[in-house]
This record gives structure tokens, C-alpha cells and sequence, in this order.
């Protein structure tokens, strides 16, 4: 049992400021040694319980605007946000300023955790699940702001004293490439030792084997290392299995914690209470709801209820509606991915699906679980490394599996390599549509300035883009506190 003067202790250790506040002043001298807390394996876990909070400030609908609805496939027209509009810069990086030090904050916890487990008095058998599950937590936070700002500052230590931190927060940016190598090195240490079963099936869906491997695919990819990333989802396939046996039906963000699941953000809410939401529903739902009333945009919706709050809308572009999932194709997703009516009724235009949409939410309390990795993402991550492996066969029969299921068509083989990439391409877009993916994908291929450019509709978007947009830029702040260490050099180019 965790007690009130342990998580005081606990409290005492984490409280020291790391980066991504950049206080160089703070006095150390009374913060409690790890070897003081970690006596009990209740006590390891509720160190590496601190390294889950941050996510809960990181996944609100600013950071889906920034990661989906600045793409080819959704926008967020008529929005105030900056991140919507694209006016990002060191001096103003919008949701940027709350992901930087919250992945840090992160970054923090874990290390601090993992120090505190590898030096305690308990046998490395019994602290092995929870030092495997900081250390994942850990890569994810690194993955995260590699995957947001590029190369990024890159360190595992216990800040413990004022030393520690001064130097720690005057580190420069680390190639992203290396921070993503080193991660995967580690990740695989451990990874095979872990028990090989799904998410759904780890206490607490806490972080196990099943995200350990998603996250060495998705770095490798990165880094291009195609086999090495093939290799890791191969472990995957070994957990998950067949596809097929996983129901499309779970996959809006209302279903918890499913069999598919690779990594939720867990959200609870009850009217009066103080469990945990957050608001991306709020973007999702169509606009405006009508007074007091569950009539949204002239539709009556009451599995919506008369309590929530309708922002400025996350929108399908047109593009996407049309070309990449027309409705004439008969995609089993489509509906759940967006709507152009409900009930025999028609919309004004199309919204954002029942995928996104919270039933029966009060003010914007979100409750939902958002999916970050489902099984069907590692599917078509397999089909993109066979292709760059040349392996074009084996490309397709993945990418056929991720299509049986949504009841359209098998494919045979293509005559052109560039159309089966083009075809992944989109086939990613029809599954993980608004699931916290397509701006990485794009900058990963080298292809979201062109694409964003195109098709995004927001004319907002189109007169404020600049290739440098494709990362974000650190916040200045951050950058004067390390004595400028850090830089945002590729803004410069374009006078941001």
C-alpha cells in the first residue's frame, strides 16, 4: 500500500524543475533520494504512474489541429487557433509550448523512476515490469517530440542536483536519427523478455511488450531502416494474429481499451465528479448545436444529447471525402469517419463521424479513450516495409488485409511500384483517419508541404504555410534558457 507520507516523498522527488521549465535557481538541497521510496513494488508503480500524467495535457484538440488538421485530409476552417491558421513561430508555437515541456515533464518522471528502481534494495525480477514500462514511456515522450520538432535534446539522467539541471538544459538539439537509435537499442534490450501478450490483456492496459515493439517499428520507419522496423511488427503479428478476428466496430473512440489496442489515452468523466476528460469531441461533432436543444446543424442527434459544447469544427477536406474515400466505393469506415447525414437527414455539409463523437457529453468533457496505436496501423506499416524491401507481394496481401475487412475488394498485383506506395498511402488514411497520425506520416515521406498546400481547404493554411511548418519550432522561451543552445534555424529562413 502506497502511504499519504510516500507519496509525499514521491511528490518531493519529482518536484524538482527539469528544462522544461528552465529554472536555474531552484534549490535542491531537500529533495528526498529515490532509495528512499522505492521499497515495495506498489512504490515503483506509482513512481512510473507519474510518467502517464502528462499525456492528459498533450492530447487535447489543439494537438489534434495540429497533427490532423493541418494535413491533406481534415482542416480546421474558420478556427481562431493558430495551430489551425498555421501562424507558428518561435515566438508563438501554439500547442507547441504546452507539448515541449509536457514531453519533458514526462521524460522527467520516467527517468526519475527508472533511477529510483535500478538503485532500490528489490531483486531485479520484481521490479522488471514496471522499469521495462518507464523505459516505454520514456521512448514514447522521445517519439513524440522527434516526431513533432525533429531533432530535440536527448538525455536518460536523474536530475538531482543543481549541476545536473544547468547542464541538462543547456543541451543543443541531437539528431533525431540518433535519439531514435539509441531508443531502439534499449527498447529491444528488453522487449523479447517481456510477456508477449496484447495491450488489452496487461493490467491496467499499461504500456507492455505489444507497445514496445510498436514503438521500434515506428522509429525504424523513421529512420528507414525498413527490416529492423519488419522485424518488430513481426513480434506484433505473433501477439495480435489475424486481423480479421478484430471487429471494426470497436474502433470509434467511445470502445475502450479493445482487443486491438496497442495504446489508448484513458479518459473518464462523470457529471460532478473529478475523473479526468479532455475536449477533441468538442471539434468533432457537427456545428452549431441549436440553444438548449440536441439539434446539431439542423439535425436532430439525441445519442449527442443537449448538454455538450460544439466548437469551430475539424472538417474532411474535400479531398479526402472524394477522392480517397468516396462514398461510392462502399468503405465499411466511411460512415464511422464522417457524416453527411443521420437519421435521413441531411447536413448542411460533412462533418467528422460517429468515430469521434462522445454520446450524451456535458460542456466539452470528452470522455473517450483516444486511439494512438491500433493493430491495423502495424498491419499497414508491414505493407510499407515490404514495399521498400521490394517485396511487392507480400506489400499487397498486407494491405489486402487491412481492405477484407472494411469490405472492399481484394488487390491483385500492381504493374507500377509507384501506385502500390500511392495506394498504402491512402489506405493509411482511410483507417487512421484522426487518430494523432497523418501529419508524421507526411513529414515522414517527405511529402506535407505539397500535400497540405494542395488539398487543405482552410485559406488560412494556404497563405500561411512554409516547408519549415513541417516541425514545429521550440518555443523561444526554451530556446533563451539554454543559453541559446537550442536554435530554430529553419524558421529563420523564413523570417518566423
Amino acid at each position: 500500500m502506497v502511504t499519504v507520507k510516500n507519496t509525499i516523498r514521491l511528490a518531493a522527488i519529482l518536484c524538482i524543475t527539469s528544462m522544461a521549465t528552465a529554472c536555474l535557481t531552484e534549490d535542491t538541497s531537500s529533495i528526498v533520494s529515490p532509495g528512499d521510496f522505492f521499497q515495495s513494488v506498489e512504490q515503483c508503480q506509482t513512481a512510473v504512474n507519474s510518467a502517464y500524467i502528462p499525456l492528459k495535457s498533450i492530447y487535447t484538440f489543439k494537438y489534434m489541429i495540429a497533427v490532423e488538421g493541418t494535413t491533406d485530409l481534415a482542416s480546421a476552417n474558420g478556427s481562431a487557433q493558430v495551430d489551425a491558421r498555421l501562424l507558428i513561430s518561435p515566438a508563438n508555437s501554439g500547442v507547441g509550448e504546452t507539448i515541449w515541456p509536457q514531453c519533458y515533464i514526462g521524460i522527467r518522471n520516467a527517468n526519475c523512476a527508472i533511477y529510483g528502481m535500478e538503485h532500490s534494495r528489490l531483486a531485479p525480477e520484481e521490479v522488471f515490469a514496471p522499469l521495462c514500462e518507464a523505459k516505454i514511456l520514456r521512448a514514447y515522450y522521445y517519439y513524440l517530440l522527434t516526431s513533432f520538432f525533429g531533432d530535440v535534446p536527448f538525455y536518460r539522467d536523474y536530475v538531482n542536483t543543481v549541476e545536473d539541471l544547468t547542464r541538462i538544459s543547456s543541451l543543443p538539439r541531437m539528431s533525431a536519427a540518433e535519439t531514435r537509435k539509441s531508443l531502439v537499442e534499449e527498447l529491444s534490450e528488453f522487449a523479447p523478455r517481456m510477456k508477449q501478450i496484447p495491450t488489452s490483456a496487461e493490467p491496467g492496459n499499461r504500456c507492455g511488450a505489444a507497445m514496445a515493439w510498436m514503438l521500434i517499428a515506428k522509429m525504424q520507419m523513421w529512420n528507414k531502416d525498413w527490416q529492423g522496423a519488419l522485424s518488430a511488427l513481426e513480434n506484433l503479428h505473433s501477439i495480435y494474429g489475424d486481423l480479421a478476428q478484430y471487429s471494426l466496430d470497436d474502433i470509434p473512440f467511445r470502445c475502450k481499451n479493445t482487443a486491438e489496442s496497442i495504446f489508448e489515452i484513458q479518459h473518464a468523466y462523470e457529471k460532478g465528479g473529478i475523473n479526468y476528460a479532455s475536449n477533441c469531441a468538442s471539434i468533432c461533432m457537427p456545428h452549431p448545436r441549436a440553444g438548449d436543444s440536441y439539434t446539431y446543424d439542423g439535425v436532430d442527434i439525441p445519442e449527442l444529447g443537449n448538454e455538450a459544447v460544439a466548437w469551430s469544427p475539424l472538417r474532411p477536406t474535400s479531398y479526402f471525402a472524394n477522392s480517397v474515400m468516396p462514398a461510392a466505393a462502399g468503405d465499411l469506415r466511411r460512415d464511422n469517419n464522417m457524416v453527411s447525414s443521420w437519421n435521413g437527414h441531411r447536413f448542411s455539409r460533412t462533418w467528422m463521424g460517429p468515430k469521434f463523437w462522445c454520446p450524451m457529453m456535458y460542456a466539452s468533457n470528452d470522455s473517450n479513450n483516444y486511439k494512438v496505436f491500433r493493430y491495423a496501423d502495424a498491419v499497414l506499416m508491414m505493407a510499407e516495409c515490404h514495399y521498400e524491401l521490394g517485396e511487392y507481394d507480400k506489400a499487397v496481401a498486407c494491405l489486402n488485409e487491412v481492405r477484407t475487412r472494411a469490405g472492399l475488394p481484394a488487390h491483385g498485383a500492381f504493374g507500377n511500384k509507384d501506385k502500390l506506395m500511392d495506394e498504402i498511402r491512402k489506405e493509411r488514411a482511410r483507417e487512421l483517419f484522426g487518430e494523432f497520425q497523418r501529419k508524421y506520416d507526411l513529414v515522414r515521406w517527405g511529402v506535407w508541404y505539397k500535400l497540405t498546400n494542395q488539398y487543405n481547404t482552410y485559406t488560412d493554411v494556404q497563405e500561411n504555410i512554409r516547408p519549415c511548418h513541417e516541425y514545429y519550432p521550440i518555443p523561444d522561451q526554451q530556446v533563451v534558457a539554454s543559453g541559446y543552445k537550442l536554435n530554430n534555424d529553419a524558421y529563420k529562413q523564413y523570417g518566423l
